[in-house]
């Protein structure tokens, strides 16, 4: 039998092809592992800092507890041993954020519900009013510092940044804009993590409830805010808490999505995806991230509170009690609410600090 020379070749290269292994484009998304659980009682971790000794400073959104306790400061040493935890007077149980101040070395931290910042002993727990606000249900959440001491603080409700100098006192408002306004749901949250890059050139702010990445040019000695615009859309699930490395590549935690994302500074490229939720091991820990909250680094690591949020059943608890009503619809159900409710243990997770894939522009890997 005679072939068909013109049709023997094509065959053939399509059998190479198909006889060829497919290069893949899948993230490596690191191991998360963890770092730390919560002693009993304590749940829903949300900021984490640290200090010059690697120890590491949580406060919760203890909103399971009642109305009247005070907030708690959990301290962790470098390798993840729970130290103390502290009740910090004068506080609500909604604290938000936490950073020790760059000149000063006050221990700062951010009570939601009581709408202002409190200047922490974080060994006695004793407490001052540092800096306070104005308006109508202020939401105070992420905090962050210029060289020159300045304190700034996002209000996740009334989309404004605040600003204070490094003595504290009554805050005047930085920024105002719409774009860091929550305008979608659940949660009603907007402006979150805030950091400045390292030439203090630029602020980018996660609106939390867009999806969304702000950027605020910044000039002067006076740190003078420009026009805020969005500087990415669509990142992840719930853009939460921001830090910035040292190549000025942003690493977002994203509360829905249960990763890590990093994106670098020029055009809010991703370059790389890290974690991912696992499920509940059998003792009620999440495995890997559960609404990956705040972020930190920390040596060669990034460490991760995971908040294991129930946010449909949390609203409807803390709603009345926060005077939200009006924000809060009749449903909040999220996809990983069932999973949170699941949570007996809560921790704080660590992933390596890398970016294990680099990408040029047109995507290809380097």
């Amino acid at each position: 039998m005679k072939m068909n020379r013109a049709k023997t070749i094509p065959m053939l290269l399509v059998l190479a092809f198909l006889a060829t292994p497919l290069a893949t484009m899948a993230w490596e998304r690191g191991k998360v592992e963890t770092f730390a659980t919560l002693p009993a009682g304590e749940a829903h971790p949300e900021g984490i800092t640290v200090d010059r000794e690697g120890n590491v400073y949580v406060v919760t959104v203890a909103a399971d507890k009642p109305s009247t306790s005070e907030g708690v400061l959990l301290v962790f040493d470098p390798q993840g041993k729970h130290l103390r935890s502290v009740s910090i007077k004068g506080s609500s149980r909604l604290l938000l954020d936490l950073g020790f101040h760059p000149q000063t070395g006050q221990l700062l931290v951010v009570d939601f519900k009581a709408a202002k910042v409190l200047s922490v002993d974080p060994k006695s727990g004793a407490s001052s009013v540092f800096m306070t606000v104005t308006g109508q249900h202020p939401g105070l959440d992420g905090i962050t510092f210029d060289s020159a001491g300045n304190v700034y603080v996002t209000d996740a409700h009334q989309g404004i940044i605040w600003k204070v100098g490094p003595d504290g006192g009554e805050a005047s408002a930085w920024v105002t804009s719409p774009l860091l306004k929550p305008t979608r749901i659940p949660p009603t949250i907007g402006a979150n993590g805030l950091k400045f890059n390292n030439q203090k050139t630029a602020v980018f702010v996660a609106n939390t409830a867009n999806d969304t990445i702000i950027r605020i040019p910044v000039t002067g000695p006076t740190f003078e805010p420009g026009t805020p615009e969005v500087f990415v859309n669509r990142v992840g699930g719930g853009p939460d808490g921001l830090i910035i490395d040292e190549h000025d590549n942003l690493w977002v935690a994203c509360n829905q999505s249960n990763e890590i994302l990093v994106l670098e500074p020029t055009q809010g490229r991703v370059v790389a995806k890290l974690g991912d939720f696992g499920g509940i091991n059998p003792d009620g820990t999440p495995i890997g991230f559960l609404w990956s909250n705040s972020l930190v680094f920390h040596g060669d690591d990034v460490l991760v509170t995971n908040l294991s949020f129930d946010i449909e059943t949390v609203l409807s608890q803390l709603s009345d009690e926060l005077g939200l009503t009006h924000l809060v619809p009749k449903t909040l159900r999220t996809i990983d609410g069932p999973w949170a409710r699941q949570v007996k243990v809560h921790t704080i997770s660590k992933i390596k600090k890398r970016i294990p894939t680099a990408m040029d522009v047109s995507g290809t890997t380097k």
